[in-house]
Formats: C-alpha cells, structure tokens, sequence
C-alpha cells in the first residue's frame, strides 16, 4: 500500500513539472535549486485548491505548459515508435494525451494536504544537474509524517531548465512506465491497433472514473 501510494505521489509531482529536452547541457546547481523550490510550491499551492474541479483545471493548465507531450510518448513507447505509422503515430500521441491527463487524476489527493517540499542539495552528473529534494507527507493513516528524499535530473534546453526524470531509491519513473507501455505490446502480440485500442480503453475508462468521483463531490 506505501509503495503505490509512493508512486502516486511522484506521478503527481512528474506529471505537472516534467518536460524533455532534446540537446540540452547541465544548469548551474543554484539555478537547479531555485527552478525546482519554485516548481515543487507552485505544485503543492494547486495540489490546495479546495474546489476540486478548480483544482484539476489549474492541474490540467500547469500539466500541458510544462510536459513536453511529444517526447515523453515517444520515450515510453520506445522501440515501437518506429513501427507505427505516420497516422498511427498522430493517433497515439493524441491517446497518451489523454491519457496522461486522465489517469493522475483517478488517484486520491487527499495526502497532498500534508506534503512539505524541500530542496536539499545539487550536484553536477555529466550533462545532467541532480537535484535532491526532501518530501515530508504522511503516506497512511497508520503512519504519521516520514521524509521521502527524491532526485530530480534536470537539464537545460536553450533558456529553460528541464526535468528529464524523477528517481526514487534505485526506481527511474520513465523506464517504470516504458516497461508498463512495452507488457502493454506484448500482451497485443506487436500489434499496434490492438496496442492503441487498449490505450483509448483506458484512457476512457480513467475519464469514467474522473466523472463518477467529480459528480460526488
């Protein structure tokens, strides 16, 4: 239960502030620390918002202005991508929008109202800048409050500084995912109709459930 709890948590944070740069160098350390203090409290401020549709639309704005839609699909479809056709490729690009879009807001946020957010340190990796960052939430009722540390790698694209993967312990969120969309292949036997038939399935069944819970609130 921690553990998926665990991951909700950091598709949460990921899914708001995460975009891929493709040529991009290291950022200094203090600018490092100071784009990610201010993207971790711009994210709890709307993790806050009491009105829930309210919440998820300011969640949806700050979603699209910072992910970079195009990679991030193509890096979870990895190997595939090659195999789709130009119309499958817009179709599915489409789809994981959808779906990225849908599938953070079915888990609970009722945890965020404990979560505290610290930047802690920074160090330069190659062409990456690894910034750590400590998170106090209480994950369960059981538990009270506990510190989650969480590197963030960031690169810089141009102007801008980017993440480019949230690690925890020895887990990288990206190839979690990649190896949930190539089980998802296997499963179609390589097809990728069946693929995206399955992917517009659960993006829809994501949305049905975002329906249900917001019409009960």
């Amino acid at each position: 239960m921690k553990s998926k709890i665990f991951l909700q948590l950091i598709i949460l944070i990921t899914g708001i502030i995460f975009s891929f740069p493709a040529q991009s160098a290291a950022p200094s350390t203090e600018k490092a620390q100071q784009w990610a203090q201010e993207k971790g409290q711009l994210l709890l401020s709307s993790f806050k918002i009491p009105d829930y549709q309210e919440r998820y639309q300011k969640l949806d704005e700050l979603f699209l202005e910072y992910v970079d839609m195009d990679y991030v699909s193509r890096f979870v479809i990895g190997k595939y991508w090659k195999d789709m056709s130009q119309d499958q490729k817009v179709r599915y690009q489409k789809l994981f929008q959808r779906y990225a879009l849908a599938i953070y807001k079915t888990f609970p946020l009722d945890f965020a109202q404990t979560i505290t957010y610290k930047v802690i340190g920074a160090q330069r990796e190659g062409n990456f800048t690894i910034v750590t960052v400590k998170v106090n939430v209480q994950l369960s009722q059981e538990k009270g409050l506990e510190d989650i540390l969480l590197q963030f790698r960031l690169k810089q694209n141009g102007s801008k500084i980017q993440l480019v993967d949230i690690k925890f312990a020895e887990s990288s969120l990206m190839l979690v995912y990649r190896s949930k969309f190539y089980e998802m292949m296997a499963q179609d036997e390589g097809e990728v109709e069946w693929f995206l038939e399955d992917l517009e399935g659960k993006a829809l069944s994501a949305e049905k459930i975002n329906e249900s819970h917001l019409s009960t609130r």
